[in-house]
């Protein structure tokens, strides 16, 4: 499944001659590659797809589909954030390993 997630352009920069721009989805903020919409500007949003922006939209319609992937609880996995580590367990204790027969430490 292809997924676009809509962001507010922050700050556009040139990185060795590539457009790119940070881009902040709701207060995740996130590297983004501009060569595909070279005419967006700071203020803009824009439709991000694996690292880059492809369309300009609304602000309108970008809040509502950040809310509504806010809503369902995607938007840090979507965007690549690591989940909350979960609490360790305890290994159970394993038996000690015995030598295999004729295999290095077995009895002669």
């Amino acid at each position: 499944m292809c997924l676009g997630v809509p962001g507010r352009i922050v700050e556009i920069h040139d990185d060795r001659g590539t457009p790119m721009a940070s881009v902040d989805f709701g207060g995740i903020k996130r590297e983004v590659c501009l060569a595909y919409l070279p005419d967006a500007t700071v203020g803009d949003y824009a439709l991000i797809h694996v690292g880059f922006a492809i369309t300009k939209v609304d602000e309108a319609s970008a809040l509502e589909t950040l809310e509504l992937i806010r809503s369902i609880g995607n938007l840090a996995e979507e965007l690549g954030e690591e989940p909350a580590p979960e609490p360790a367990l305890e290994a159970a204790p394993q038996p000690a390993a015995e030598p295999l027969p004729g295999g290095p430490g077995a009895k002669a």
